[in-house]
């Protein structure tokens, strides 16, 4: 038997009065549960919607370091396309990437440079932190780049002199944008070999600053590399939406590594 005051709905009443009991009862602990589904429901309303523009998960990532400076700096968060989606015409062949020496001669440029961010799998391996660099140039199998290379941060005098040359397969060459950092491409120093259409994520589109040091901080890597600035006061809302990290990769004085953060 139920008191008066006891507003517990009769089973005899069927589901629906339970229903309307439970979205009407001012009980504290249903209140809870309520506001926590109701959350719920909108974190995952968000999620799907960013999927689908995005056809990539998770599609956004937290950058770890400063390696694209001054284009991204870490802690910012960036959202990533599927490289095909909206790619244009000149894209490499059909990997939907624009690299840096087509953008040129076709004024596209993105992130402050030219041609396409991309967010790639180092040597393809699935679980490493990605890596999130630009696309230079295209290589075939076989291909001797070194004359195509950037002479300014190729440290080597011929291509037997210089690592994945000739390249060991047809992929892209990828550096970062910081010129003090990342003086040097990234399979010159074996972050990865030339990058595989089948090792892109994506591309980066649009990048949100600060909010990855949500991300960051929850995965502690926001401790790691610069000094960060005062955590955003936002709630656990970038993890939940499919947040990765990735990395980027930075000269230290003991060499080339992951810097404590991603980029």
């Amino acid at each position: 038997m139920t008191g008066e005051d006891d507003d517990t709905p009769d089973p005899g009443d069927g589901p629906r009065a339970a229903v309307r009991w439970f979205l009407s009862t001012d009980r504290a602990g249903v209140l809870f549960v309520r506001e926590a589904a109701s959350s719920a429901l909108a974190v995952g309303m968000v999620g799907l919607l960013l999927f689908s523009v995005s056809g990539v998960w998770p599609p956004l990532v937290a950058v770890e370091s400063g390696s694209m400076q001054p284009n991204m700096e870490k802690g910012d968060l960036v959202f990533v396309m599927e490289e095909h989606r909206l790619s244009p015409e000149f894209a490499t062949d059909d990997t939907g990437v624009v690299t840096l020496a087509d953008a040129r001669a076709n004024d596209y440029r993105k992130f402050g440079g030219d041609g396409d961010v991309v967010v790639y799998e180092p040597y393809g391996r699935s679980g490493q932190v990605p890596v999130i660099h630009r696309a230079h140039f295209w290589v075939d199998e076989g291909e001797n780049w070194y004359d195509r290379a950037n002479q300014s941060v190729v440290d080597a005098d011929s291509c037997d002199e210089l690592r994945n040359c000739p390249a060991p397969h047809a992929g892209f060459i990828t550096k970062g944008d910081n010129e003090v950092t990342n003086d040097y491409y990234d399979q010159a120093r074996g972050i990865s070999s030339p990058v595989k259409p089948a090792w892109v994520r994506g591309t980066a589109e649009y990048r949100v600053p600060f909010l990855g040091w949500v991300r960051l901080t929850v995965s502690g890597a926001a401790s790691s590399g610069a000094v960060a600035p005062p955590v955003v006061t936002q709630p656990p809302l970038v993890q939940s939406l499919g947040a990765a990290s990735v990395a980027g990769h930075q000269s230290t004085a003991a060499g080339s590594g992951v810097a404590t953060a991603a980029s």
